[in-house]
């Protein structure tokens, strides 16, 4: 473990992104169902060991940490491929296929419409940042970031960002985005279902019942659809599979799980209570 992980704020950086991670799955999951991408960039960071010869060598850290794409996940391990190269690490180049257990997680962070969530190690990084450095940081990422004290767990809920325009532009300068703390934008996440669930309720409870086979079909993956929106933490389409015969008990995944045992991990708790 190098120095910037054990540094407090870095450290609670990184605790954050662990309890808020179901909240960047949810996002996901509906992000791969959509026909038109509503993100401009999600990905995860996780830590790579750097080797003892390269840390001599080079006067390497022990760690480097990576921002990952394509990210998927089973309830045990994520997987993805890197956004970049390792300096010290050869064969990590871009786009080569990783993957760590959920314990590994160092972060996550996506944007949406102007809008961005997580990125708790990176707030740590800013908050130790004069305004000029922030400002040219985040001129470096493309990408406009919340007062380092604040943070996005959901997009859905915020309207995006107003930007100045016409001649005003010359002159105004566009607000900074806004953010809740962390506890306060948890509590909010957790009582809001996302949106797109509720939408389509009605819509997929008339689709399955006119494809009765899709409620306890088992797919290529070893996946059921109960399962898949177990994990991801989608009330809606959980309470029509399961109301429909979905098996939340006795079917379990590849990696051992029932649906209700994975909810239980995500910790959705009104999921859990839909299935018992």
């Amino acid at each position: 473990m190098n120095g910037e992980q054990h540094d407090p704020a870095m450290q609670r950086a990184i605790e954050r992104a662990q309890q808020s991670f179901p909240f960047f799955w949810r996002e996901l999951s509906w992000e791969y169902r959509r026909i038109i991408p509503g993100l401009d960039f999600a990905a995860i960071k996780l830590p790579f060991a750097v080797s003892a010869e390269a840390q001599a060598k080079h006067n390497a850290p022990q760690v480097e940490h990576m921002w990952v794409g394509d990210v998927q996940f089973d309830g045990h391990t994520l997987s993805g491929a890197l956004l970049n190269s390792a300096n010290f690490i050869p064969h990590l180049q871009a786009g080569t296929e990783v993957s760590a257990l959920l314990a590994d997680l160092e972060d996550w962070m996506y944007t949406s419409v102007g809008v961005l969530c997580g990125g708790f190690t990176v707030q740590a990084i800013r908050a130790s940042m004069s305004e000029r450095e922030r400002a040219e940081h985040d001129k470096a990422w493309g990408q406009p970031f919340p007062d380092p004290a604040l943070c996005n767990i959901t997009s859905y809920d915020k309207p995006a960002p107003e930007q100045p325009t016409g001649l005003s532009r010359l002159w105004k300068k566009a607000p900074a985005p806004s953010g809740l703390p962390f506890d306060e934008a948890m509590r909010l996440a957790r009582e809001k279902e996302h949106p797109m669930s509720e939408n389509m309720r009605e819509r997929y409870a008339t689709d399955l019942k006119e494809q009765p086979g899709m409620v306890t079909q088992v797919f290529d993956d070893g996946w059921t659809l109960l399962q898949r929106d177990a994990l991801a933490g989608n009330l809606a389409p959980v309470e029509v599979l399961y109301k429909l015969g979905a098996d939340a008990h006795q079917l379990r995944t590849p990696q051992g799980d029932t649906a209700l045992e994975l909810a239980q991990r995500m910790g959705w708790t009104r999921i859990v209570a839909a299935l018992r």
